[in-house]
């Protein structure tokens, strides 16, 4: 991290909350590159990657509440796009860039060298690690976590309110409802290059079958390409 930003003070402020537990935040900002770096060192630090987990739930629940509340006119299914429109990671990335957060994440000198503080992936991840530190740091307060997030929410909702919020797993797992008892899956096939610069491989799989397949940078826009590649088979892509 560059000494200009040292502090967190200019990141709480943008959070609109001061954590009294700085090391979840530390925790929180802290990409594998730079903890596997560390570790190698003989110090021991944790990654963010838990604390992303957590916060991918904590994200979800503050979203589909406001959800469910503001558009009773909507059903679940519409619901689903919307939500899966406002927490993709071209979305978080976008929420992130918002307070800087790129200023603050931990990366190991691989990641660094590679821009790893553009990278959509790296801020999305490193966004819901922070609403997690803010959801844990809080008492595990999700009112918290709606006052920073939902202002974020309404603006992409807002600005996208005349396009179709499209989810191609959600409207690929749409069309397989349809049939019942088919099987779908995502399925992590290969991953190529170094740690600081990867690229998945992923199929979609129908009762096994191989419907789709997708590479991207991260393993979610792996899925969507999968995900949007299988659709053509039953005439749905654009």
């Amino acid at each position: 991290m560059n000494k200009k930003n040292n502090s967190y003070e200019r990141l709480e402020t943008s959070l609109g909350y001061s954590f009294k537990n700085r090391d979840l935040l530390k925790e929180a900002l802290t990409h594998s590159s730079y903890a596997n770096e560390a570790n190698a060192r003989g110090a021991s630090m944790e990654c963010n990657e838990r604390l992303e987990f957590l916060g991918d739930s904590v994200l979800s629940l503050a979203v589909t509440g406001y959800l469910f509340e503001k558009y009773k006119e909507f059903q679940e299914g519409d619901l689903t796009k919307i939500r899966a429109a406002v927490v993709c990671e071209k979305a978080l990335a976008k929420f992130a860039a918002k307070i800087n957060l790129g200023d603050f994440i931990l990366l190991g000198h691989g990641e660094n060298m590679n821009r790893g503080r553009e990278r959509a992936s790296i801020l999305s991840d490193a966004f819901e690690a922070v609403l997690a530190a803010m959801y844990l740091d809080s008492g595990e307060s999700i009112a918290v976590i709606r006052n920073f997030v939902l202002p974020h929410v309404i603006d992409e909702i807002e600005n996208g309110k005349n396009e179709t919020f499209l989810d191609y797993k959600t409207a690929l797992q749409q069309i397989v409802q349809q049939f019942g008892t088919e099987k779908l899956e995502y399925a992590l096939v290969g991953e190529h290059g170094p740690d600081h610069n990867k690229t998945f491989e992923i199929e979609a799989r129908l009762n096994s079958n191989v419907i789709g397949r997708g590479k991207a940078k991260s393993k979610r826009e792996a899925e969507q390409i999968a995900a949007k590649e299988a659709l053509g088979l039953f005439g749905e892509n654009e």
